[in-house]
């Protein structure tokens, strides 16, 4: 049976959006991957910075601050932009711009200047991260879960990447230039492939099959979820080296460090693993379930606080269970409320601020209790977490059995 003109209108359409799609999803995961370069390289290239600086390691700890002050920035302002401009159009600038700022940061030798760099490209890292999974939500709609993952598994991908190409820089020109020169480079290619590309859209608010309108508890919900889960996530990879070798003295520094290897080696994984799944499984069922491993793999350390094996167990399974939390949220998100770039913005500047406050709280408590510390704030957060995902999961259960009509309206 010869098909008529319209179905072949119809299919060649429908070939020509899957091919825009799939090559807008290579534009974000490539840009992930730069994020993911960017945010590892700083920590190995620190000391080399103070150097060429000409600044004590107190001085140049204030780039962690600037950069993390010019994330939560970028993550607020980024959104409202990506609400009012093509979106691909401006990826790519952001793109640019960290390739224009990472290549000056090698030859800079006043501190000041340093940190306003790191200031700015905390903002493109915040604007990076909100744009990518908002464009990633509007491009697939209620199917994003496994693209979602796949996305934060490319940033598992530049973090695992950039100390090695440190590695290899150093050891062939005995300074840290090329490392960030060759994350320069790289950003262009990704930011020309992108601007010839039409952006999505977000869907409308008349669409009919949306399930529950902008709320601004919600928001606030995944904005709080986001900040404990960070805050579990950047605390532990940050302390559990201080933490071995305060717990175990007699513990090589060699041993202690491939913990740290180890949890972000595990998330990593965690994230590819979780790509599939995310096909076959619900967000809600999937992230109560990442909170129960993170529950057990921490009590096992808690509850064998003498044990080094019961610290390599529930590191790996931290990282295991940990991994797919982010995408998941943020993907449930998109199910359960319209997701816009300002939406999107307040979720990362919750996520940020996470990333901020419970390892300056951990550090500010540590000498003070003792090594414990670590893993009992961990272990409340993760419980507060379990109690926030419980509450968003019982209001929106509630407003899915409404009527469009009843839900509550959108904040002004």
């Amino acid at each position: 049976m010869n098909s008529s003109p319209v179905d072949d209108i119809t299919r060649e359409e429908s070939s020509k959006t899957n091919t825009w799609r799939r090559a807008s999803t290579a534009g974000y995961f490539g840009a992930f991957i730069i994020f993911g370069l960017l945010t590892a390289a700083l920590g190995p290239t620190l000391l080399r910075l103070a150097g060429n600086t000409d600044s004590d390691t107190s001085k140049i700890s204030l780039i962690f601050t600037a950069q993390a002050l010019g994330y939560l920035t970028g993550s607020l302002a980024g959104g409202r932009l990506f609400d009012r401009l093509p979106g691909h159009k401006l990826l790519a600038g952001v793109l640019l711009a960290i390739g224009i700022l990472a290549s000056f940061i090698p030859l800079i030798s006043i501190l000041w200047l340093l940190l306003a760099v790191f200031l700015l490209l905390g903002a493109m890292q915040g604007a990076i991260e909100v744009g990518s999974n908002t464009l990633l939500v509007w491009l697939y709609r209620d199917r994003v879960g496994p693209y979602m993952n796949a996305l934060h598994f490319c940033f598992g991908i530049g973090a695992v990447l950039s100390p090695i190409i440190i590695a290899r820089s150093v050891a062939a020109s005995g300074n840290i230039a090329w490392v960030y020169w060759i994350l320069a480079v790289s950003a262009i290619p990704i930011a020309l492939w992108l601007v010839r590309l039409p952006s999505p859209k977000a869907r409308s608010g008349s669409d009919q099959d949306q399930a529950v309108k902008v709320n601004y508890l919600l928001v606030f919900l995944v904005a709080v979820l986001l900040f404990l889960y960070v805050g579990a996530e950047a605390s532990y990879g940050g302390w559990v080296y201080t933490y071995a070798v305060n717990k175990f003295p007699a513990l090589a520094d060699a041993s202690a460090a491939l913990l740290t290897a180890a949890f972000w080696g595990a998330l990593t994984i965690g994230r590819l693993i979780s790509i599939p799944l995310a096909v076959r499984l619900k967000p809600g069922p999937f992230l109560v379930g990442d909170l129960l491993g993170c529950l057990l793999s921490i009590l096992v350390i808690v509850i064998c606080p003498e044990s080094l094996s019961a610290l390599w167990l529930g590191t790996l399974g931290l990282g295991l269970f940990m991994a797919s939390f982010f995408p998941t949220t943020v993907t449930l998100a998109g199910q359960r409320m319209q997701i816009t770039g300002h939406i999107s913005g307040w979720f990362f500047v919750g996520a940020g601020a996470g990333g901020m406050f419970l390892p300056w709280l951990i550090g500010q408590l540590f000498d003070v209790f003792g090594a414990g510390i670590t893993i009992s704030l961990i272990t409340v957060d993760i419980l507060l977490a379990m109690g926030v995902l419980a509450v968003f999961l019982s209001l929106t259960a509630l407003s899915l059995k409404q009527p469009a009509e009843q839900i509550i309206k959108t904040g002004s």
